[in-house]
């Protein structure tokens, strides 16, 4: 059986935010096994599986990506947004636009200090819209 879901997430600041509570909040209990399937509607934010113990890893996060994809570089040309505009397209490149989790015992079977993260890569994102996939 295959249940889809779209969920609206409220406005992040710019980082990175498990968003695994906000997610199972919004969608009825899950079956004893499968698979759940997140997407990100928007192209300027990303999704991610990592830690989720220690905070300072998030700051490293922000940290990398902004040494990789730095902003303001006379370059780009798309930046009719702001200059966070293409650097925010390109990690969202980077960091992907779904995750997969399996389902085991009606919970979703992550590792040890893992969570699902919402990865905003604008200073003013907004509102984020995920489509969810629950297959059993």
């Amino acid at each position: 059986m295959i249940k889809q879901y779209q969920i609206t997430l409220p406005a992040f600041k710019r980082g990175f935010h498990l968003i695994d509570k906000e997610v199972l909040s919004q969608i009825p209990e899950l079956p004893e096994i499968g698979i759940m399937h997140v997407f990100i509607q928007h192209t300027s934010a990303g999704l991610t599986i990592n830690e989720n113990a220690d905070p300072s890893v998030l700051k490293d996060y922000e940290t990398i990506f902004n040494k990789l994809v730095p902003e303001g570089d006379p370059e780009y040309l798309h930046n009719a947004e702001g200059d966070d505009d293409m650097p925010a397209h390109i990690k969202a490149t980077l960091a992907g636009s779904s995750v997969s989790i399996p389902i085991t015992n009606r919970k979703l079977n992550f590792g040890t200090w893992q969570g699902i993260y919402l990865c905003e890569f604008r200073n003013n994102g907004g509102k984020r819209k995920l489509v969810i996939t629950v297959y059993s």
